[in-house]
């Protein structure tokens, strides 16, 4: 299957190490939606309570976690879709994600939200994968 990941001649991409503006994938077998992570270990407790780095990378963790249990890996991922309380934390964000994404940068969307589903939660990734 293969798959194309890039940004268009033209098109600035200010976080190069961080997403492409597109990905086309062509005749995947199967596609896989990870329902959106939240910084919780495996008993259900906040991870890194107060810190955005260690939130977003308890997040990916736990992505890793379903897409290893669905047959697919992080180099898989094609699309995030990430949803933050404090847009002003950014840089936090971008460091996880450099950490766990190295060479196959998926497309990406960041939204800041009022809240999430319980106070103290401060990030929230869902993603979509291609095998």
């Amino acid at each position: 299957m293969p798959i194309t990941r890039g940004n268009p001649p033209g098109m600035k991409n200010v976080r190069r190490t961080v997403y492409n503006h597109y990905v086309r994938i062509d005749n995947p077998r199967s596609l896989i939606f990870v329902s959106g992570q939240l910084s919780r270990d495996d008993e259900g407790n906040i991870v890194g309570r107060g810190s955005m780095l260690e939130q977003t990378r308890q997040c990916l963790r736990n992505i890793e976690k379903s897409l290893v249990a669905a047959g697919a890996s992080l180099k898989d991922i094609v699309s995030t879709t990430v949803f933050t309380v404090d847009m002003r934390e950014f840089k936090e964000i971008v460091t996880a994600r450099e950490e766990f994404f190295k060479d196959n940068l998926p497309t990406s969307t960041m939204v800041e939200v009022n809240h999430l589903s319980e106070p103290g939660l401060l990030v929230e990734i869902q993603v979509t994968a291609a095998i």
